[in-house]
């Protein structure tokens, strides 16, 4: 037994080496995939960290681009709107810039309203000359007319006045001869006479003389009254001068007014001119304003545009980064999580290989036990089969002795070998393991290069990505600047047709201006012509107001002078008429006297030739101070009233008083009419004339009512 256990030993020692050999090597084999797949899974862990801190990071930077877009977006949107603002200010600006401008309508509009301002004044300064002109027309035509007439009223009353004092002068001297015919017959009859009819014609003359004396009474209360006249119409003369004066002075402080208006309105015009300069002035700068607003505008919409454009570049940039990040995190991602699948999948591959590994160890243990099983049943077998042939055996000791000595040299060699081989698989295992550091420090070089090389190429993808993006950008730019060029060129075509405009603007407005200052120049130069004309008519009517003031103050002068002899004819002939009067009661007291004593047929017809003359004479006076259509006294139905007896003589007288008196009434509606004639003609020289024509209705009517007393009293 204890041979068979000295002899055991080393076979179960044998199996089991051989056992644990295999045992060893697929454990080293085990341990070095395990540590294989646990160098692949830090690896894979530490990448699946260093991918999930990029995740982390690549989600902050999303995270901040998004906040960093959203915060461009609302500086986008504010700028956005602080220029829209803007835009809006300058359009309203702009409206306001426009509204200000001149338009042609505008222009028109202000040209017309200048106009209406200038033109109401004018016009109705030009209606008040007018009107002034039409009343100074008036009263120079109304002048003229009744110079005209006064003149040809003078001119046949001179004519008339000459031929009467020719034929008054005829009839003078004739009538002086006749007279010294008379003389001499009445001197031959005086000496023929005897004293009776003397004492009788000297009582006829003494009754003469007293009748003489009251008419000379009457005379001198006449010549008081004349001369009182006198001094009235000279008193008036001086009011009359005076009013001329004040009225000279009125005309003078309305020429100065007028001078005064001239030069305001030379003023005015100088001012409109001056308004109308700024005005264009005005029109220039506005327009200036309006172009360099435009231009603002045009800068600005520019700007806008450029923005907007700028501000779809960023967005379309931030969508694409964003877009592109999202797509990098989405294959990232993807990748990771590919690559976590992957490792998932290995790590259930490797759990899988690990469990079925344990399942092999156990079934290869359980073999080696089962193994070992066998081998002891079969070395109890053996040993059964042993002690069978223990025998035999012995017999074979010394040569298993032998072979026993040859084996434990083998195995001591065999061990030596395993030794070496052990040392070999050590040093080779440090050798390994060196190597395995150095694959490790290799592979973590190799993670490290690919993680550089991953970089390099996220960078490549980053700067593939950034070239796509410059070339999209490259394109948009092109794109941008196509349309930029085209726009610039559609901007320089609207600037061509707007400079086009502006100058075809500037030319209209030039020609505006220029027709403006033409018009008005030339309405200036016209409102100078009718200024000067208007001054040289207003000098013309005061030169002929002046002449015609002359012309009437001369009229005046001379149609006193012609009342004052008017007055003194009447008064002469009317002293006449009475002495004719007298002369003809004589003549008829003679005549009836001569009646009584028988005159001789010769001496009643050149008694009744002479009372044929005086009463031609009468008439002819009558015609003078009276119309030409007033009825003369027949000769021939007076003729045959000097035969009659008394009471026929004074039936004659009465009528001839009656007839004096109608005269009388006749020569005062004619005085009447002429004071109102000339009371229209002179209503315009203001109330100074009208007291004139009132003094002068006075005197005329004072006249009257002498001439009526006087009239009483020669009837008395």
């Amino acid at each position: 037994m204890d041979g068979l256990g000295s002899l055991l030993p080393p076979v179960g020692e044998s199996g089991d080496a051989a056992n644990s050999q295999e045992i060893l090597k697929l454990l080293m084999d085990e341990k070095m995939r395990s540590e294989h797949h646990k160098a692949n899974y830090q690896t894979l862990r530490a990448e699946h960290l260093r991918l999930q801190e990029d995740y982390t990071k690549s989600q902050d930077e999303l995270k901040r681009s998004l906040v960093e877009k959203q915060t461009v977006h609302d500086k986008f949107q504010q700028l956005l709107a602080d220029f829209q603002e803007q835009l809006l200010a300058k359009t309203q600006e702009l409206e306001q810039v426009k509204l200000q401008v001149l338009t042609p309508q505008k222009l028109e509009l202000l040209k017309s309203k200048i106009y209406e301002e200038l033109e109401s004044p004018m016009r109705e300064r030009y209606q008040k000359l007018e009107n002034e002109v039409e009343k100074y027309r008036t009263l120079y035509n109304k002048l003229r007319y009744d110079h005209t007439f006064l003149k040809s009223e003078f001119e046949h009353q001179k004519e008339e006045y000459a031929h009467i004092l020719e034929e008054k002068k005829i009839k003078y001297e004739a009538e002086i001869a006749r007279l010294d015919k008379d003389k001499e017959e009445l001197h031959n009859q005086l000496l023929s006479i005897d004293p009776t009819r003397d004492s009788k014609r000297v009582e006829a003359l003494s009754r003469e003389k007293a009748q003489l004396c009251q008419k000379l009474k009457a005379l001198e209360a006449e010549v008081e009254e004349l001369r009182a006249e006198r001094h009235n119409s000279v008193v008036q003369a001086e009011n009359v001068q005076r009013v001329q004066a004040r009225q000279l002075a009125e005309m003078q402080t309305m020429m100065r007014s007028l001078e005064a208006e001239k030069k305001s309105a030379e003023l005015q015009v100088g001012r409109i001119e001056k308004e109308l300069q700024t005005s264009h002035e005005q029109n220039i700068l506005l327009t200036s304003k309006l172009h360099k607003s435009e231009r603002e505008v045009n800068s600005l919409a520019a700007q806008v545009k450029e923005l907007k454009h700028s501000h779809k570049l960023e967005v379309t940039n931030v969508r694409l980064e964003a877009a592109r990040a999202k797509s990098e995190v989405e294959r990232e991602r993807n990748k990771i999580q590919s690559e976590m699948d992957g490792l998932l999948s290995d790590k259930e591959i490797l759990t899988a290989a690990v469990e079925r590994h344990k399942v092999l160890l156990v079934e290869k243990d359980r073999e080696l036990i089962r193994k070992v099983q066998a081998a002891k049943e079969e070395v109890f077998d053996n040993i059964a089969a042993l002690q069978n042939e223990k025998l035999e055996l012995e017999n074979r000791l010394a040569d298993l002795e032998k072979m026993k000595l040859e084996q434990d040299s083998w195995r001591q060699s065999e061990k030596d070998q395993y030794e070496e081989k052990l040392r070999a698989v050590q040093m080779a295992e440090e050798s390994s393991k060196k190597e395995l550091q150095r694959l490790r420090l290799k592979i973590q070089q190799q993670a490290m290069q690919t993680e550089e090389l991953e970089e390099k190429k996220r960078e490549n993808a980053n700067l593939k990505q950034q070239i796509d993006d410059i070339q999209l950008q490259l394109a948009s730019l092109s794109q941008s600047e196509n349309d930029l060029l085209e726009s610039n060129q559609k901007l320089k075509e609207i600037i061509e047709r707007l400079k086009q405009e502006c100058q075809h603007a500037r030319a209209q407005a030039e020609k505006a201006q220029l027709e403006t200052e033409k018009t008005s120049e030339y309405q200036r130069m016209e409102w100078l012509q009718e200024k000067h004309m208007l001054t040289q008519h207003l000098t013309e009517y005061e030169e002929k107001y002046k002449q015609m003031k002359n012309k009437l103050c001369r009229a005046a002068v001379a149609q006193k002078k012609r009342k004052t002899l008017n007055d003194n004819k009447q008064r002469r002939m009317r002293e006449k008429i009475e002495l004719l009067e007298a002369k003809m009661e004589e003549l008829e007291k003679e005549n009836q006297v001569l009646n009584r004593q028988n005159v001789s047929s010769e001496e009643y017809a050149r008694l009744q030739k002479r009372l044929k003359d005086l009463q031609r004479r009468h008439n002819e006076f009558r015609s003078i101070i009276l119309n030409p259509d007033i009825p003369s006294l027949n000769p021939v139905s007076i003729a045959p009233s000097s035969a009659l007896p008394p009471g026929p003589a004074a039936s004659f007288s009465f009528l001839q008083e009656e007839q004096h008196q109608r005269e009388l009434a006749l020569l005062g509606k004619r005085l009447e009419e002429l004071e109102t004639r000339q009371r229209k003609q002179l209503e315009d020289l203001g109330p100074s004339r009208e007291r004139v024509m009132v003094g002068n209705e006075d005197l005329a009517r004072k006249k009257i009512t002498g001439e009526d007393e006087a009239q009483s009293e020669d009837s008395k």
